[in-house]
């Protein structure tokens, strides 16, 4: 039921789906870019399309009554904000408990401009050893979907050259507040680097 109302959503606006569904049984998956509310409407089309069963964070106060149990039944996954100093190794942990785990990690963290992406994503794949999955949509083409799977490296700016390249000319449906694709990290070690020179 839930592929064809994927599929009924995707063929009402005319968006066009590309890429494969991940073979993966757990992974983080990238959505990006993020400039609109609907963005998670569109995920989650392609998501159902796909048949995968994504998962997501969102503060607690979301999953009381009347409306927590919906949003569960979405994937959502409720966490304490003001904890959120090991968010990382509680993803981590939550990766091990599951045999299945599609987790969307919203890299831009907010619909606005932003200059860096947050670095969450990247942490938590690394230390949960599951690979990155990276998901898009681009509006002025009208196409997303999957796209392929890597394991970090542990070489961040090659990583994140990786991700540079995947999501280069993809629009959001607000280009304005499309953020750059760079974690502050990258600019400490270009720090490190310009002090080691001679």
């Amino acid at each position: 039921m839930l592929k064809v109302i994927g599929r009924s959503v995707l063929w009402l606006f005319r968006w066009t789906i590309e890429g494969e569904r991940p073979t993966a049984p757990k992974y983080v998956l990238i959505a990006a870019p993020h400039t609109s509310n609907w963005d998670f409407v569109f995920l989650l089309a392609y998501a159902w399309t796909f048949e995968v069963h994504v998962a997501w964070l969102g503060k607690k106060e979301m999953f009381r009554w009347p409306f927590g149990g919906f949003f569960r039944l979405l994937g959502g996954i409720a966490v304490e904000r003001s904890s959120s100093g090991n968010m990382v190794d509680r993803m981590a942990e939550l990766f091990d408990e599951r045999e299945l785990l599609a987790l969307t990690v919203p890299v831009e963290g907010t619909r606005s401009h932003v200059d860096y992406w947050k670095s969450g994503f990247y942490h938590i794949a690394v230390a949960a050893k599951v690979p990155i999955v990276m998901s898009y949509l681009d509006y002025p083409n009208k196409l997303g979907g999957f796209g392929p799977a890597f394991m970090p490296s542990g070489d961040l700016v090659t990583d994140m050259d990786a991700l540079r390249a995947f999501y280069d000319g993809k629009k959001g449906k607000n280009v304005e507040w499309t953020g750059r694709i760079r974690l502050k990290e990258e600019d400490a070690l270009d720090e490190e680097q310009a002090c080691a020179a001679p």
